[in-house]
């Protein structure tokens, strides 16, 4: 158990995940107090700016001092405010450059081959994370791979409680054979396409997680809204404190606090840290798991853990990561007597770096004080989330017993990367604005169908859009939103699936204007939740984006429910965004995906074929059918209906029965990933 907030430093100095990617750390000036002007980190060398618009450019000064702003020989001034803080706004300048920019104070700064173009913001989770070194793709055409006109940044991931001023890190690139390895793949396709066709510079802003739930995206105002978050919100602004102050008020309550309460105990006092510590009378206790399961009841405060482990085949790295995953409630861990890490806060994801040189080929001793404050207490994140060092059995003995009803406790930041709400809002998302832009693509709701949320993901994600875009302050900017792929085992029959509830939800963001879907149902993989086909799926964004933000006379989605219409014992269905017309792939013309149902609301896989630029569906079982579902699956499998364009149909239902997700909210759990 542990009182509502999280957050260690350990953590927020690391990344979570092996496959979150965290671009270098760029400062152009680092001073102390503002001494010197500052810009925010999103503006560097080799960077793009939104073109025909005008374009803001801030940072930090001393607090009234005059800043000055170069561009194409012209001056622009300014003075920080009495917090620091100055902005300057660019001249709306149309596509090209390169440029130079020189921002003047105390000292000066110069931004060389700055572009003008057109930005998108790619957001989401790891699907849109995965990078195109993940995906194992190797681009091929020499001039792609050598592109100018395409840069990108990869926003570090940063979360705190409210909204952050600037990123953690980034670094603008532009594409190089070596640079995209690093880019996101879904983002790197939809570039390519988008500045191929419109001949300016394209800019991608990368901001994403993998394995990230979209209440995490939303700030704590848009989550107001939805009761279901009022615990979290309510919280977060009673208490009105960022990460950084909440740390700095740990460091001081620990001057005497660890001293009185904390460090204390047989185990601190008898160093059962070192290696040589006598272990014969540890009990033993399989990992992940509280220690409550494992015998130890009755015991809050410290319990000590040890395990041996050695180096992984062929490791000639400098550093070396241990990644504890989650601990109730706090953890201190070393590795043959050195400390290594420590973290306060049960939902906080441990990941400890250090030197590589203390370590040995085999037998090097990892020990971990977990601390409890009431409640469960241990290592509890599910095995999947582990490695071979975390997961397995360890050895273990409990220390200092406290009374969790008078033991002082500090307040500290406690909330996951991929489930709190607003956390990776208010650290990746929020700095950004007001950085000029056009658009924004999304693949995300993995994390949100999985445990069955899918209906309350066609109120949020709606919400996460109004939201971004009244932040921003740049009206209704384009918003482009890919629709869940296939994936788990085909379907035998029709059934329930969260999933297709979630592609049906992404569908109800279209109600918002300047929206299209990017469906990706027939380029998934069975077996892989992140599907390498992300060359198509950019093509159909940037499609998407030619129409919505471009105004192009283009074809940008595949064939879209649009009516029924009973005739005897078959339905016919019509559909908007036909283009050329209908197609079916099959080749004798017939059509996979479809199934009906009478008012019995019982499927079957139906017959269905085109006719006169419409569907006809039937089954010999339904005499008189009353609805039909196309690919309501995870994964529907092998599907016909294109336009003549090559855009799959999207999938849709008729009926408007009762969800299986209906009514599945948010809870914020205890022990939750």
């Amino acid at each position: 158990m542990y009182p509502a907030i999280f957050r260690n430093d350990s953590a927020r100095r690391t990344t979570m995940l092996s496959a979150i990617f965290l671009g270098a750390t760029f400062f152009l000036s680092l001073p102390p107090a503002f001494s010197a002007v500052r810009l925010h980190q999103l503006f560097g060398s080799h960077m793009v700016l939104q073109r025909d618009v005008e374009a803001p450019v801030w940072g930090w000064a001393t607090p009234g001092e005059k800043v000055s702003l170069q561009f194409q020989g012209q001056w622009r001034q300014t003075r920080a405010d009495k917090d620091g803080n100055w902005k300057i706004l660019l001249p709306p300048t149309p596509a090209g450059g390169p440029h130079a920019i020189t921002i003047q104070a105390a000292n000066t700064i110069v931004l060389e081959d700055v572009l003008f173009g057109d930005v998108w913001v790619c957001g989401g989770q790891s699907n849109m994370q995965y990078t195109l070194k993940m995906l194992g793709f190797e681009e091929t055409d020499s001039t792609r791979a050598h592109n100018a006109m395409l840069r990108f940044i990869n926003v570090a991931v940063d979360l705190d409680y409210l909204p952050k001023k600037d990123i953690k890190g980034g670094q603008w690139f532009s594409a190089s054979p070596e640079s995209i390895r690093n880019l996101s793949g879904t983002a790197y396709f939809f570039g390519q396409h988008l500045q191929q066709h419109l001949g300016v510079p394209i800019g991608l802003i990368s901001s994403n997680l993998g394995a990230t739930s979209i209440e995490t995206w939303m700030s704590t105002g848009a989550l107001k809204a939805f009761p279901q978050f009022e615990s979290v919100t309510s919280e977060v602004e009673n208490l009105n404190k960022s990460f950084a102050q909440l740390e700095e008020e740990l460091r001081e309550f620990r001057k005497s606090w660890d001293r009185q309460y904390y460090l204390k105990g047989p185990g601190i006092e008898q160093h059962w840290e070192k290696p040589e510590t006598d272990v014969s009378g540890w009990q033993e206790i399989d990992i992940p798991n509280f220690w409550e399961y494992a015998g130890l009841e009755d015991h809050d405060g410290a319990v000590w853990f040890r395990k041996e482990f050695g180096l992984p085949e062929g490791f000639s790295g400098d550093t070396f990561n241990i990644a504890l995953n989650q601990i109730d409630d706090y953890d201190i861990a070393w590795v043959n007597g050195v400390k290594i890490g420590e973290s306060f806060g049960n939902r906080n994801w441990r990941n400890y770096f250090f030197p590589a040189n203390i370590l040995k080929p085999r037998g090097n001793v990892l020990v971990v004080r977990v601390f409890d404050i009431g409640g469960l207490g241990g290592f509890y994140s599910a095995a999947f989330w582990g490695n071979p060092i975390l997961n397995g059995t360890w050895k273990f003995r409990p220390g200092l017993k406290i009374s969790p009803d008078t033991f002082p406790t500090p307040t500290v930041p406690n909330g996951s990367f991929f489930t709190h709400p607003s956390l990776l809002y208010n650290g990746s998302i929020a700095p950004l604005i007001p950085y000029a832009i056009k658009g924004a693509i999304w693949y995300q709701g993995e994390s949100n169908a999985l445990p069955g949320r899918s209906e309350e993901y066609g109120e949020l994600l709606p919400a996460m859009i109004r939201d971004w875009r009244n932040n921003w302050g740049q009206g209704d900017f384009p918003f482009l939103i890919v629709q869940l792929a296939n994936y788990l085992p085909e379907a035998e029959q029709p059934g329930e699936s969260s999933w297709a509830e979630l592609r049906e939800a992404q569908m109800k963001a279209l109600s918002e204007p300047h929206t299209a879907i990017a469906t990706a149902i027939d380029i998934g993989d069975a077996n892989d939740i992140h599907p390498k086909n992300k060359w198509d799926l950019g093509e159909r964004l940037g499609l998407a984006a030619r129409r919505i933000a471009y105004n192009e006379d283009v074809v940008h989605s595949g064939p879209v429910y649009q009516s029924m219409s009973v005739e005897g014992r078959q339905i016919r269905i019509a559909f908007s965004s036909t283009g050329g017309g209908l197609l079916s792939r099959d080749k004798h013309g017939y059509l996979r995906g479809f199934a009906i149902a009478g008012a019995d609301r019982k499927f079957h896989w139906a017959r269905a074929f085109i006719e006169e630029d419409n569907v006809v569906v039937s089954h010999p079982e339904v005499p008189n059918p009353v609805a039909v579902r196309y690919a309501w699956a995870d994964n529907p499998g092998p599907l016909d209906l294109y336009n003549k364009e090559g855009l799959p149909a999207l999938p849709f239902r008729t009926d408007a029965w009762e969800l299986s997700t209906k009514g599945k909210r948010f809870v914020l759990e205890e022990h939750g990933f």
